[in-house]
């Protein structure tokens, strides 16, 4: 019996005709699935089995590898976000195929040296958006293109649903674990091929069918880090992988009075109060990183507001977007909730975002993304105030 999903009222404010998107009536159609060995692809393997798919569990090594001889095994938080281990043992349990592709080059070149270019330029990259991008769902579709599989699946919080005979991306249902912030850079064509089997699932249930397939739940508490940042913080890993990092510089106010020196640009980002080691008689907090001139600019809190910003390296599921100003909610970090602003084009193909209400620390090298009710309707990198 192949999964149908119910159907659901759209939240958006703006289209219609959107329901869930059913998975075509044919036998055994076959998924590619990404196994992190984490709870969330787990119970999306044991979902697919029982929808009647063929399920070929793939776990993609993008960092180091678990050492299978050492007598006791790293903990979860001194890997890297894929336990391998667990996934094999899910599939075996489960009676699908398991196996381990290899895309360290690619996850090097396509996150970790993005990391590390954005930080040295001053900007706060996001290597979680990059990874999906380049990384994790395009080996998937690529693999599963090469293979004649149907369709690929992951463990990611988010729906795909049909709009009018076109596949869109959509929130979760459990708005709390929405991954959809994380994913507005899919390439459109791969959207008809993709399951998000969790997406309209609430957390809780999905812990409880963890529980049904004897999963360590030591081992499934969920990482909130970067993954390939396993000892202390990203400063740490900073300052080992790009020792030239290390660039004093000055903090300066706003009129560009110096008040002390830095380590490195690279280690500030907007909004940022500890570890500045100044001393001013008022909370001070990182306005803005200014890589022209190697300086840091501190403010008290009430300077961290702005109505707009600059949005580039676009990509959109509406590309309407680009014909006329367009109202939509926009996200500017994972952890915030969206706010509504005005979609502004420009002559040369960016956008300009203003926002009903000034937002907190803008921060050039995050995603802004835009949201019609729930549907995603794509999104792009803020950039330096100055650019």
């Amino acid at each position: 019996m192949i999964w149908q999903p119910t159907e659901e009222k759209s939240a958006s404010k703006t289209f219609s005709h959107e329901r869930e998107r059913p998975v075509p009536p044919m036998t055994k159609p076959t998924v590619l699935l990404g196994m992190s060995g984490g709870v969330d692809s787990s119970v999306a393997a044991a979902i697919l089995v029982e929808q009647g798919f063929d399920v070929q569990g793939v776990t993609l090594q993008v960092w180091e590898p678990e050492d299978e001889s050492a007598a006791v095994s790293k903990r979860w938080e001194e890997r890297g976000c894929c336990k391998v281990g667990l996934a094999r043992y899910v599939a075996k349990r489960l009676g699908i195929s398991h196996e381990v592709i290899d895309t360290r080059a690619p996850f090097q070149t396509g996150v970790i040296d993005d990391f590390l270019t954005g930080y040295l330029a001053g900007t706060t990259p996001n290597p979680c958006v990059r990874c999906n991008e380049r990384v994790k769902l395009r080996s998937l579709y690529a693999l599963a293109e090469e293979r004649g599989a149907d369709f690929v699946a992951t463990g990611h919080y988010a729906r795909i649903l049909d709009r009018r005979g076109q596949p869109t991306l959509h929130r979760a249902c459990d708005t709390r674990k929405d991954q959809s912030y994380f994913l507005y850079r899919l390439n459109q064509a791969w959207l008809s091929k993709l399951l998000f089997p969790v997406g309209a699932m609430q957390k809780t249930d999905v812990w409880t069918r963890a529980e049904s397939l004897g999963l360590p739940a030591e081992e499934l508490k969920e990482s909130q880090e970067i993954c390939f940042v396993s000892q202390g913080d990203y400063r740490t890993f900073l300052q080992a992988a790009a020792p030239e990092s290390k660039k004093p510089g000055n903090f300066v106010d706003d009129e560009g009075n110096i008040l002390g020196q830095h380590e490195g640009i690279a280690y500030y980002t907007p909004g940022q109060r500890r570890g500045l080691g100044i001393a001013m008689g008022q909370r001070l907090y990182v306005q803005r990183v200014v890589p022209e001139t190697q300086t840091v600019v501190l403010g008290p809190e009430d300077t961290l507001f702005a109505s707009g910003c600059r949005v580039t390296d676009l990509n959109l599921f509406e590309t309407s977007i680009l014909a006329a100003p367009v109202e939509a909610d926009v996200k500017v970090r994972y952890a915030t909730p969206a706010s509504p602003a005005t979609l502004q084009p420009q002559a040369d193909g960016t956008l300009r975002v203003h926002f009903a209400t000034p937002q907190r620390a803008l921060s050039p090298g995050q995603s802004a993304v835009f949201y019609d009710g729930d549907r995603v309707l794509g999104g792009g990198i803020i950039q330096p105030i100055s650019a």
